[in-house]
């Protein structure tokens, strides 16, 4: 069942509307005026609103502009009587999903009410993927270098500057780049992450830029790379630090030109994309070795955000303990009391995979420790 608003002068067109509308099941509110129906607008949504064009005092054009503020996903269809197409199609070009001539022919009304309503049902589909997608944990920690970084991400997120991330493996370094990508200006569009160590350096290029069908012998098919599927939104390259020399000069390229080529491809493609680079290794010490370009190095370190390892920074692991023994409750693990010289002691270790391995050691303490309580001895059996 929708919630659908009817705003039109005419009562019999309201009350003939609410009948057809009430008849398949729906809920339908009639308003005589525009300026009743905002006052409406701003206490209930409805799934679909059905506008009148001609309307005294407050045009339904007008009217539209106004909605479009309140409730800018709510599907309006514009109500118009003969003669008036120009003035609808320009309500269409000014953001209304379609309108119909009065009065309406039955079955197009009712086509067009399903089609607005798949229509909402899609948009709000595509949010939630989208913020399944790109949602990303919380930034735990109370210490002086997590307050840094996230100043740090206030301040670049709203540029499109490109942004270095270092750290350790297990740090968190993407949960940084996608909070970074959360609060920028393309926090609607994609979010896509590529891990540069974890393809074949054949591959990658692929990986990023795509190719053409027959670029190579396993190219059966054309295939849209990271870049273009990016678009509109963030590329985190994680561990760039081991792309390959060949990679590196068409990545420096695409970066320069903001266009790709694809593998066994000559077309450049245009591409609006952010790039979010990471990596566990000294980039300086790379380039003094030769393995990373001094070049590519400058382009992709606008700004750099160092994450430090966690045993330099032990106060962080207290709300840490304390967010992985919620996470992991609501995911079916038991739930444990962390006795505070448990903490001390879990504070004392060096936590070399930092926080991926810290969360690993209260996973596995919440399965194997019998009670309600973790003691310190729990982690001398468990853990060290």
């Amino acid at each position: 069942m929708a919630l659908i608003l009817v705003v039109d002068d005419e009562e019999m067109i309201r009350e003939a509307l609410a009948q057809i509308f009430e008849e398949e099941g729906h809920k339908v509110i009639g308003q005589p005026s525009a300026q009743d129906a905002l006052r409406w607008l701003k206490k209930y949504k409805p799934d679909v609103i059905f506008l009148d064009i001609k309307m005294p005092k407050i045009s339904g054009l007008e009217a539209l502009e106004e909605i479009q503020k309140i409730h800018p996903e709510v599907p309006v269809i514009m109500l118009t009587g003969h003669g008036n197409e120009e003035i609808a199609f320009e309500a269409a070009k000014r953001g209304a999903f379609d309108y119909l001539s009065k009065p309406p022919d039955l079955n197009k009304l009712l086509i067009t009410l399903r089609n607005a309503l798949e229509n909402k049902h899609l948009k709000n589909e595509v949010k939630k993927l989208k913020r399944k997608t790109v949602d990303a944990p919380p930034l735990i920690g109370v210490s002086k270098a997590m307050e840094r970084i996230r100043e740090l991400i206030e301040k670049v997120a709203p540029t499109d500057a490109r942004v270095l991330i270092t750290g350790e493996s297990g740090v968190g370094k993407e949960v940084v780049a996608r909070h970074i990508h959360m609060k920028s200006k393309r926090a609607d569009g994609p979010f896509v992450s590529i891990n540069c160590g974890a393809l074949p350096s054949e591959l990658i290029e692929s990986e990023l830029f795509g190719h053409e069908k027959g670029a190579f012998t396993s190219a059966v098919r054309q295939h849209i790379g990271s870049f273009e599927r990016a678009h509109g939104g963030t590329l985190f390259l994680d561990e760039i630090g081991e792309m390959p020399p060949s990679a590196q000069v068409k990545l420096l390229r695409a970066l320069e030109e903001k266009a790709i080529i694809r593998v066994g491809g000559e077309k450049k493609i245009p591409v609006d994309v952010r790039v979010i680079s990471a990596t566990n290794k000294d980039l300086k010490k790379e380039i003094d070795k030769g393995n990373f370009r001094l070049d590519l190095y400058h382009r992709i370190n606008v700004v750099e955000i160092h994450i430090p390892p966690l045993r330099e920074r032990p106060e962080d692991i207290p709300p840490l303990v304390e967010y992985f023994v919620e996470q992991l409750h609501s995911e079916g693990m038991p739930k444990k009391e962390f006795l505070p010289e448990t903490i001390k002691a879990l504070q004392e270790l060096p936590w070399y995979g930092n926080i991926r391995e810290l969360k690993n050691a209260v996973e596995r303490l919440l399965i194997l420790v019998e009670g309600d309580k973790v003691t310190p001895e729990h982690i001398e059996e468990y853990i060290k």
